[in-house]
């Protein structure tokens, strides 16, 4: 990733440093909206939305934590005696999370995951992440691929919120995408923060019925999900078939 594309990590980066401000999402129709900052993305575990505390009873053994950002999952994870790999494609954010503390954490995009990094029990995918598979096809993928590189007993922990729940910032965006044949919550997207603009792609968000036939055929069923009343976002806890 060039240096102006960074511009998730460069917010984290400028966050850490006392240096602060606003982080933008930009979608491919032109609806910008502000995340508020990245305060989010090193927050103190009592302060993380209560379906990702209660989905960490469910860690176990090794784990790869998928776009460790600033290592909140990671760090926590590692303080409680697991042995924790972090990945992210953002160079800042892979700099901000070793400055942290977080001992294991390459630079590497998800489509580069394979043997070589061995082994895990755990596939943890906090803060919306299981997006990061960007749409139907590369769920499918993705999901084939954790199943090899995870042990018997091996688990994903995918977090994801319903587009048609909550307060969505752009509706219209969702009937857009049916219209076209896309999934309703697959945003093409952008993270933009003061010069720097991340690449556009796309992420995926997706209610609980679409996360039960995503997983279907891929060697994993959905054990449960974790979610309280009050949230818009849940965590699904994936096992082996």
């Amino acid at each position: 990733m060039k240096k102006q594309q960074d511009a998730y990590g460069r917010a984290m980066f400028d966050f850490l440093r006392g240096k602060g401000g606003q982080e933008i999402v930009e979608y491919d129709d032109g609806f910008i909206f502000s995340t508020g900052g990245p305060s989010f993305y090193f927050g103190e575990y009592r302060k993380w939305p209560a379906a990702e505390r209660k989905a960490m009873r469910s860690v176990v053994g090794r784990v790869l934590d998928v776009g460790c950002g600033a290592g909140r999952v990671g760090i926590h994870l590692q303080e409680r005696g697991h042995d924790v790999l972090g990945i992210d494609n953002s160079p800042l954010a892979v700099r901000v999370s070793r400055d942290r503390g977080m001992k294991q954490v390459k630079l590497l995009s998800m489509s580069q995951i394979d043997g070589s990094l061995g082994t895990f029990d755990t596939v943890v995918m906090m803060c919306n992440n299981f997006g990061l598979v960007g749409g139907r096809a590369g769920a499918k993928r993705f999901l084939r691929r954790f199943h090899r590189i995870t042990s018997e007993r091996g688990r994903i922990l995918a977090s994801s919120t319903d587009p048609r729940q909550g307060r969505s910032p752009h509706r219209a965006y969702h009937q857009r995408n049916r219209n076209r044949g896309r999934m309703a919550g697959q945003i093409r997207g952008r993270i933009r923060y003061r010069a720097y603009a991340t690449p556009w792609a796309d992420f995926l968000l997706v209610s609980r019925a679409e996360m039960r036939s995503l997983v279907r055929g891929t060697g994993w069923r959905v054990r449960r999900f974790v979610d309280t009343p009050d949230e818009p976002l849940y965590v699904a806890i994936l096992e082996k078939e």
